[in-house]
């Protein structure tokens, strides 16, 4: 099954870009991730509010409720896709990294992916 390509965009023959599925549900983490609540319409509570905190003071306490917020996040948003096994979110002066890892629940299969925002 093939689905559009985020973002989207036009392939070599001048046509809608299509992904495969695991790809698709990649795209569809990133989206979550970097969408902050309020940005979409009919959905104001969609999105992480990860990029609000770039500039946020580290911390251990605020790594971890960032970490879980955005675990309960993936699990009410794209829990029938995906299982999350792994999560960790790392600030680095003006750089968001998560890395995730998590199980494809209609095919078992394991992914790891590293998502990175840079804000300048």
């Amino acid at each position: 099954m093939l689905n559009l390509d985020y973002p989207f965009h036009f392939n070599g023959r001048g046509r809608t870009a299509l992904t495969g599925n695991n790809d698709h549900i990649r795209d569809m983490i990133e989206q979550f991730l970097f969408t902050n609540p309020g940005e979409r319409v009919n959905r104001p509570d969609f999105g992480s509010g990860l990029l609000q905190m770039v500039f946020a003071p580290n911390s251990p306490e605020l790594a971890a409720a960032l970490q879980h917020t955005i675990q309960a996040g993936l699990q009410r948003w794209l829990g029938d896709l995906i299982e999350v096994r792994k999560l960790d979110v790392t600030s680095q002066d003006a750089t968001l990294r998560v890395e995730l890892h998590y199980l494809i629940r209609r095919t078992g299969e394991s992914q790891t992916e590293t998502f990175e925002r840079s804000v300048s």
